[in-house]
């Protein structure tokens, strides 16, 4: 899951497409019959998170997104009934996506994605390329694109979304139980003594997370500190030397491993004097609760909070009960 949030920019390049939207506008007229003005009469212009014009029918009812998180978001916001189609790697909620079409995104199957007709396709900059808006555009959907530096964009996201989808009341409640139960969290952790923490993605090669990154942000709320926090790329690779001179309290992988200080260890075995090999404190979390900003990254903090300080009475984690 992690090249899903590794910058996409320079690979997507506005020229590779230009032939295929060509193509797929052509065959869109054809089968239509109306040319490229096929979405709804725009009825409003918002400004998305690059700084975009983008013109929003008044209702919005059927929604495409373009990256799993936001499949998660639009939900959270009560948008559930407005999706159409979701990506080939999303998973949740199972009940809700596993009856949906699947369109390829990294390309965007242009040709595909226009077939179910969305009046507001949904992208994200940590996953899609801004060039990818410009096709769609000429085709007369609207794309609108989101941004998650920290972990409040993803609170703001959900209102955004219901704002998008007039669903205001729905995600307005969402969001502030995110916020209440994020904020509870932050506040029962105070006071806790805070153990040096690395979070790995990669077991084999070091693949962790940067400065830019929220994840910083669950592990001090679920009481920790991060010692990646100071790297100024936002998906450093960290060496051998560094986790041996960092020397962490507690290593949290985002891949699987049933015995993962073992496994740690079979990989790096000069890592034997590293305090959370020395300790067994190495776990594992699902990858989709920390590194997907989503609804979800609230239950990923807490999940970081019972693994840090398992002897201490934590506050439960929110139910999102999501369709």
């Amino acid at each position: 899951m992690f090249q899903l949030f590794v910058k996409m920019r320079d690979f997507f390049r506005l020229c590779r497409f230009a032939p295929l939207a060509t193509g797929v506008v052509l065959l869109f007229a054809l089968a239509t019959g109306a040319g490229c003005d096929t979405a709804s009469a725009p009825d409003r212009t918002v400004t998305d998170a690059l700084g975009r014009s983008v013109a929003v029918p008044d209702t919005v009812q059927r929604v495409v997104p373009l990256a799993p998180n936001l499949t998660e978001l639009a939900v959270a916001a009560g948008g559930a009934d407005r999706l159409r189609a979701v990506t080939v790697s999303d998973n949740y909620p199972p009940a809700l996506v596993d009856t949906l079409p699947r369109v390829q995104t990294l390309p965007v199957d242009y040709e595909a994605l226009v077939q179910h007709s969305p009046d507001l396709v949904l992208a994200t900059d940590q996953v899609n390329s801004p060039g990818d808006a410009d096709p769609l555009a000429q085709m007369g959907v609207p794309t609108y694109f989101f941004s998650f530096d920290a972990v409040d964009d993803i609170f703001t996201s959900i209102e955004t979304l219901g704002t998008l989808m007039r669903t205001e009341s729905d995600a307005q409640a969402r969001a502030d139980t995110l916020r209440r139960a994020f904020d509870a969290l932050r506040t029962a952790t105070e006071s806790v003594p805070r153990p040096r923490v690395l979070m790995l993605v990669g077991d084999e090669t070091l693949y962790a997370f940067g400065g830019p990154s929220y994840v910083h942000t669950l592990i001090e709320a679920a009481g920790g500190t991060s010692i990646t926090d100071h790297f100024e790329s936002a998906a450093p690779t960290l060496s051998e030397e560094f986790v041996l001179q960092e020397a962490p309290d507690v290593i949290i992988g985002l891949f699987e491993a049933e015995a993962p200080t073992e496994h740690l260890l079979r990989l790096h075995p000069t890592w034997d004097v590293v305090p959370a090999l020395q300790n067994d404190r190495v776990y594992t979390v699902d990858a989709d609760l920390v590194s997907r900003p989503g609804p979800r990254v609230v239950q990923g903090a807490y999940r970081i909070a019972t693994l840090l300080h398992h002897d201490r009475a934590l506050p439960a984690p929110p139910s999102l009960r999501l369709p």
